[in-house]
């Protein structure tokens, strides 16, 4: 039977989508309201971080019609959006279907506004207002874009640049009797009646949350409570569209039971494929069990030979000799990874490494490989890289190297992290090579700067919980095709923020001094350590010299000792010599003396954040694009003369 026309709902919704967002609306913490363009507030009444959701319509602004795309779009993995769902990851979902979204809702950095940080990377033609209106659906305002990314010229988006997009939500107080809270856009028609009766809520609850129904004009963001968790039972909205999910193969099928009506079956017709997932999931469980039965920590791991081509791979790790060995890389630690990178065999790695030769080795224990056509960088570990690409999985930033995929090696334990190919290199390599450093003129050294305070700004700012890379140093400054900076290497890197540490790792000549003396654990290290860095960038020469003495001491008594009206010519003496003949404004070099000055500071909580040395060196370079062109040269007695 033929279904009914479905054009004018599908009409109604783009002109939902499309239409300007709503006026400017006011929140206090004492009166429940939607929230203001900024968000809701954050409330001592409230824990945060918390799961939370929104309310999302497929097929709208080009956004395809899969989970992939979904989830890339509010940066989680569509396992997540379709378990939220209760929906296979081989459905598609239909156009315009609703769909809860799982979200990991905060405050960032004591941000007065709660959200969920996702990454958008900017295409031609792109503003903050239409992404907000169309992609996001209005699930946040251009307001608050722009306030997140203090650094961004709103009116001047470069192709290519990644913005950090706030989606609006919020936690549960305990009055609010919800396991969570869904963040929804009224529609046109919408009424707290018909979105508490979607929701299967009362009305009351709308009220108590956001205030009057006359408050909550059109396109505003609401927040609806959850009574019970997604797993048990999803609301209305989303339960009585599953059904119209459309199958991606003929064999595939959704069901629907219990009095509820809630969608339980996962899919019949598995085929070939979901059944070798699914054997392959029972021998591991029992290889687990057999295990722990014996009181070994077995090293016993599956390679990356999955079905679907190395697509996939369930592992439980033990390798060989790191200060992880013998911890079991377990199914439960990265189902969820698994449909967001590639799992490698290790045919594949090999091959492409001509056998992890040396004529292949990058830097330590990098390898390039040529993987059918692509160039990629190949990270051999002898430990768990279980952390590692827990918080790799997290982030996606321009100025962080991307990891690609991973692999398991059963036969040595070696577990393998593949990376994006970055061309040039590490950024040491061409302070410290004096033909490649004149060709590093100030121009470059200055961007470096602000791509290496971007990626930490993200890492700070936009992850939750924050992450510390703690090992930032300019041999994991990578340099790509452009001279644009990367930041690699998350061995080291934690989760978390104030933490303790006894088992003190880093390298010498950045290492901030509170870390070294009580282990403490904050962001504010990898700010001293972005401070060794600047000074690299400046003088061009090594963080520590062959006596031990570190840069920033050495700084500290022929640089930042003295009267401020002579820092430049102080600088102007100690600087890289390659750029003492090229065009190099004292005012611009003399700005990120400064910002090392501040990000060195022995007392961390007068450190500024990366937000701060961001927005700095961001006006730095506008002073080097206003500069007339005049450089700088040191007579014999150490003064500044313009040439």
């Amino acid at each position: 039977m033929a279904r009914p026309p479905r054009l004018l709902p599908a009409l109604l919704l783009l002109l939902c989508l499309c239409a300007l967002p709503a006026p400017a609306r006011s929140q206090n913490a004492t009166a429940p309201a939607p929230a203001s363009v900024e968000g809701f507030n954050c409330s001592a009444s409230r824990a945060y971080p918390c799961p939370a959701y929104a309310l999302y319509r497929a097929g709208f602004a080009g956004v395809p019609l899969d989970f992939a795309a979904i989830g890339d779009l509010f940066s989680v993995s569509r396992f997540m959006v379709a378990h939220a769902n209760n929906l296979s990851t081989s459905i598609a979902p239909a156009s315009g279907q609703p769909l809860l979204v799982p979200l990991q809702c905060g405050c960032p950095s004591r941000s007065r506004n709660a959200y969920a940080p996702t990454q958008y990377q900017i295409i031609h033609g792109d503003t903050y207002w239409i992404i907000s209106t169309t992609k996001l659906q209005n699930l946040t305002q251009y307001q608050a874009v722009e306030r997140v990314n203090p650094t961004l010229v709103p009116t001047n988006l470069p192709d290519g640049v990644m913005v950090t997009f706030p989606v609006f939500c919020q936690c549960p107080a305990a009055a609010d009797n919800a396991t969570a809270l869904v963040t929804y856009v009224m529609q046109p028609g919408d009424t707290y009646a018909s979105v508490a009766a979607a929701f299967a809520v009362d009305a009351q609850s709308l009220v108590s949350l956001n205030g009057p129904e006359s408050r909550a004009g059109q396109f505003a963001e609401i927040l609806v409570p959850l009574r019970r968790q997604v797993s048990e039972i999803l609301p209305p909205i989303v339960r009585v569209n599953n059904a119209s999910a459309t199958p991606a193969s003929p064999n595939m099928t959704v069901v629907s039971k219990d009095r509820d009506g809630v969608v339980t079956g996962l899919a019949v017709g598995l085929g070939v494929v979901g059944a070798l997932w699914l054997l392959q999931m029972l021998l591991l469980a029992c290889l687990c069990r057999r295990l722990k039965a014996k009181g070994r920590r077995g090293d016993a791991v599956v390679s990356g030979d999955g079905v679907e081509g190395g697509r996939f791979a369930k592992s439980s790790s033990g390798g060989g000799g790191g200060a992880g060995a013998g911890e079991r890389f377990l199914v439960s630690d990265i189902s969820e990874w698994l449909d967001k990178y590639r799992v490698f065999k290790v045919e594949e790695l090999e091959r492409g490494t001509g056998g992890f030769d040396d004529a292949h080795l990058i830097n330590g224990s990098v390898y390039k490989a040529n993987i059918d056509g692509e160039v990629f960088a190949v990270k051999r570990m002898k430990w768990d890289a279980c952390e590692e690409l827990k918080i790799l999985q997290k982030v996606n930033h321009s100025n962080l190297v991307k990891l690609e995929g991973f692999c398991i090696n059963s036969a040595t334990g070696d577990c393998f992290l593949v990376y994006e190919y970055v061309e040039n290199g590490s950024l040491d390599l061409w302070l410290l090579d004096r033909d490649r450093a004149r060709r590093l003129d100030w121009r470059a050294r200055l961007h470096i700067a602000l791509d290496l305070a971007h990626g930490l700004q993200y890492i700070h700012e936009h992850t939750w919980p924050r992450v510390v890379h703690k090992d930032i140093k300019s041999s994991n400054v990578l340099l790509d095709a452009r001279m644009r900076a990367k930041i690699a290497n998350f061995g080291l890197a934690k989760t978390g923020h104030n933490a303790v540490t006894t088992h003190i790792v880093g390298t010498q000549g950045y290492i901030a001094p509170e870390y070294l003396a009580d282990g403490l654990v904050t962001t504010k290290m990898d700010v001293f350590a972005y401070g060794v860095v600047l000074l690299e960038l400046v003088s061009g020469r090594e963080a520590a010299d062959e006596t031990g003495e570190p840069l920033w001491a050495d700084a500290e008594d022929r640089v930042f000792r003295g009267r401020d009206e002579r820092l430049e010519a102080r600088v102007a003496a100690w600087m890289d010599p390659a750029l003492a003949g090229q065009t190099c404004p004292p005012g611009s070099v003399a700005s990120v003396v400064s910002v090392a000055r501040a990000c060195l500071h022995k007392d961390p909580s007068k450190r500024p954040s990366m937000v701060d040395v961001a927005y700095t060196l961001s006006k730095a370079d506008e002073h080097f694009a206003d500069y007339s062109g005049e450089s700088v040269s040191v007579d014999g007695s150490g003064e500044i003369a313009a040439r």
